[in-house]
């Protein structure tokens, strides 16, 4: 299932069906399930996770599908119109962005003169950044003002969908609710000059991040996993990037040299993963304009539009205001 966010007098959760958004409301009043999820056997699952963290005023997916059986029309609309500047959730429980694909790691380090760190062979890092600065597709993203080297981010991302800690690579994968498509927007010339410091990334990216436009179940993917399952699975998605349509970079999901499953148990050893809890991939190799030698591609300025794509989780696109 595809599951995303639209605006009707507060966020509402809708299901993606074709080009099209179900309000998962009125799929539980019509009772008319079977047509909105056919025979999708992890719903049960998909209630606990909603009701773990849906906004106060959003009625219980629970209480909704006990409720008896309404012949209201099923509103439909279209979801490309609808679902614009809204994040697939809204209050995300935390946000870690991990460095997984060594080919961004080794091209941004070759470009500042520096060999490939072996630490990074050891386990898989991230940094924490700010849930309050999470947009959706169509949002415009605000330039700020003391950058000259805006800088976007080509990654995947998976949201989690119930409770753990500890948790075994093994068993990491069923906690994955959904996968989306996300973009780590970040001021390089900022960055550069706090990580002197020896801690960060911090303001350098702490102004805006895209998600979207979907969460995407793991079911829609399972025919793109690759056979080799013995670290989690892995998935054969394309990525790309563009810049007011002119294409800058991209590869493919494979190319993750940690998988999800490893990023989960690295994020939940000593702590406790919440539903909600998003936890990005990091750049794939060629993913953002610092990989590239000076003048090849230039850094961000206001009216430029940026459009991420990953194969199967849609498209997600901003412009620089």
């Amino acid at each position: 299932m595809k599951f995303a966010w639209y605006w009707s007098k507060g966020p509402k959760i809708g299901v993606v069906v074709e080009s099209e958004v179900v309000p998962l409301e009125d799929a539980f009043l019509s009772g008319d399930l079977e047509a909105v999820f056919g025979q999708d056997q992890a719903l049960g699952r998909d209630f606990t996770f909603w009701d773990s963290w849906h906004p106060m005023e959003y009625p219980s997916l629970l209480e909704l599908a006990t409720k008896p059986v309404q012949t209201s029309q099923l509103q439909l609309f279209p979801a490309e119109r609808e679902i614009k500047a809204l994040p697939p959730l809204v209050g995300f429980s935390a946000f870690r962005d991990f460095y997984a694909f060594e080919a961004h790691v080794k091209n941004a380090r070759k470009k500042r003169g520096l060999e490939m760190i072996p630490e990074w062979y050891d386990a898989p890092v991230f940094y924490f950044s700010n849930t309050a600065c999470i947009v959706g597709d169509g949002a415009e993203i605000k330039k700020p003002a003391e950058t000259r080297e805006l800088d976007y981010e080509l990654e995947w991302a998976v949201v989690i969908g119930h409770e753990g800690g500890d948790i075994a690579v093994a068993d990491a994968d069923s906690y994955i609710q959904g996968f989306t498509i996300l973009n780590d927007w970040s001021m390089r010339d900022v960055q550069r000059h706090e990580m002197r410091v020896g801690l960060g990334p911090a303001k350098g990216k702490d102004f805006a991040t895209s998600v979207g436009p979907y969460l995407v179940t793991p079911d829609e993917l399972e025919d793109r996993v690759l056979s080799d399952r013995s670290r989690g699975k892995r998935y054969d998605l394309e990525m790309a990037v563009f810049v007011n349509g002119v294409q800058r970079g991209g590869g493919n999901t494979r190319d993750m040299n940690w998988t999800f499953a490893e990023l989960i148990a690295a994020a939940s050893r000593n702590t406790i993963l919440k539903p909600g809890d998003l936890i990005g991939s990091g750049t794939v190799g060629t993913g953002c304009i610092t990989e590239f030698t000076d003048g090849i591609w230039p850094w961000l300025e206001v009216g430029d539009s940026v459009r991420l794509e990953v194969e199967r989780l849609g498209v997600l696109e901003n412009r620089i205001v």
